[in-house]
């Protein structure tokens, strides 16, 4: 039979990544994210649920999120599932985290340095193959503008103020 393990999750980061390096030298860092669930009960009401999910990100990932993620952050991660089980005083445990594979920080992209202004981490992805389109900037209403990555720009229509017919 088949089986296919894939998770996207969105929401913001829970506490700051602190980075280590295991005995062969490979980055890797544990990071909590709170996501939302906006939900109408049976009665109309509007309920938010929160669940907290454990990250794990390895390698070059696990860097870039050392660097640019910081508690509060949004942030975009897909990756798989993972059951962890462990044996303490005589009693088994077991806890499910999700092991990050690609990682997109949705924050602004604006200011000097690593982080944009306000503080917020500039728009950066990490763990893919090929450079993805990156969120310019996150819009309020749960939208994004258009993307620009590596000096090709989002399809659109292109025009000069001479084009604007008032």
């Amino acid at each position: 039979m088949a089986s296919f393990n894939k998770v996207i999750l969105l929401g913001n980061v829970t506490r700051d990544p602190e980075l280590r390096y295991i005995a062969n030298g490979t980055a890797v860092t544990d990071i909590g994210l709170a996501v939302n669930d906006r939900r109408k009960t049976a009665t109309g009401e509007w309920v938010e649920e929160t669940t907290f999910v454990d990250v794990t990100l390895w390698g070059r990932t696990a860097e870039v999120a050392g660097e640019y993620v910081t508690k509060g952050a949004p942030l975009l991660i897909e990756g798989r599932l993972k059951l962890d089980t462990w044996e303490k005083d005589g009693k088994k445990n077991s806890k499910l985290r999700v092991v990050g594979e690609r990682m997109q920080l949705l924050g602004s992209r604006g200011g000097d340095g690593p982080r944009g202004e306000g503080g917020k981490p500039k728009a950066k992805t990490a763990g893919s193959r090929e450079p993805a389109p990156q969120a310019e900037e996150y819009d309020q209403s749960g939208g994004y503008d258009a993307a620009v990555s590596g000096g090709i720009e989002s399809s659109g229509p292109v025009g000069s103020d001479d084009d604007i017919p008032f």
